[in-house]
């Protein structure tokens, strides 16, 4: 823990001084983005195509949630894209940031080894199989940093009333690295982990990992957009940040590059647009 709050106060230093750097260049945004988006590609494809339609720069850092909303609370960033509800609410609450907005969203799947030890594969219920690893002491990683992906599993733990812990409960030292990483070291231990399905889509081939249980409602991960507050921090880069929202939830813009994204790749889209704008012209 010493480490991680060590790493926070190094970044967001650097971020200060970029920061400052930045100020004077028009249309220039900061981003803080949960990692997954940015390892699968949309992150870019969302700042290639703003800066083509407006001119005006984004730049990204990438942090699991809890460290890219703690970066925010220093001023540092202009806008957030998280994915970790609770995180998100108490972060507007305490007046860091303006307002949760709905942007996309994808799901998390749980993996593991093709022999399955733990005999889960096909199980409708995400808590039930957790439950069942848990049980049988079947080896499972988490990234136990705080991130989105994190509480998410902790949430499921909860709901499926266990308190993982014991030697088949492996944290992964670097989870903070992002869920790559994460994937990598899973496959090589043969284990149990719960990872959304963009990552996993985007290194299937490297690993040797299967898609075991999917398509449980509470695997739904939502991703938001949150701007920081400029009552709270006077310098953030407001205005274009809201030119930026604008085109993000926008069904003809933002929202489309979503809805295509990953199609020319894997067949199927990674992500799935969920701004209020989207799913009113859906209704129509």
């Amino acid at each position: 823990m010493k480490l991680l709050n060590g790493f926070i106060l190094v970044i967001s230093g650097l971020i200060c001084l970029w920061t400052t750097t930045a100020s004077a260049e028009m249309g220039f945004i900061l981003l803080a983005s949960t990692i997954g988006p940015i390892d699968a590609g949309i992150v870019s494809a969302l700042e290639d195509g703003f800066e083509k339609d407006t001119g005006i720069r984004v730049r990204h850092l990438g942090a699991g949630t809890g460290e890219a909303l703690k970066i925010a609370e220093n001023g540092s960033i202009d806008l957030v894209m998280v994915h970790a509800r609770s995180l998100e609410d108490k972060f507007v609450a305490s007046g860091f940031g303006t307002e949760r907005i709905p942007f996309m969203y994808n799901d998390f799947v749980i993996v593991g080894p093709a022999s399955d030890p733990a005999k889960i594969r096909g199980m409708k219920s995400a808590t039930a199989a957790l439950e069942r690893i848990a049980t049988q002491s079947a080896p499972f990683v988490s990234r136990g940093d705080k991130s989105g992906t994190h509480v998410a599993e902790m949430e499921l733990w909860s709901k499926a009333g266990k308190n993982p812990a014991g030697a088949w409960y492996k944290v992964y030292e670097k989870g903070n690295e992002g869920n790559v990483p994460t994937l990598r070291f899973t496959s090589n231990s043969a284990a149990y982990t719960l990872i959304d399905r963009a990552t996993y889509l985007s290194i299937q081939k490297e690993i040797k990992l299967d898609i075991l249980v999917e398509g449980d409602e509470v695997l739904l991960n939502r991703i938001s957009l949150i701007p920081v507050n400029p009552l709270k921090f006077p310098l953030v880069n407001h205005e274009n940040v809201a030119i930026f929202i604008a085109w993000l939830i926008s069904p003809a813009k933002g929202q489309k590059i979503v809805a295509e994204f990953g199609l020319e790749r894997f067949g199927a889209p990674l992500f799935f647009p969920d701004s209020k704008e989207w799913r009113n012209q859906v209704t129509k």
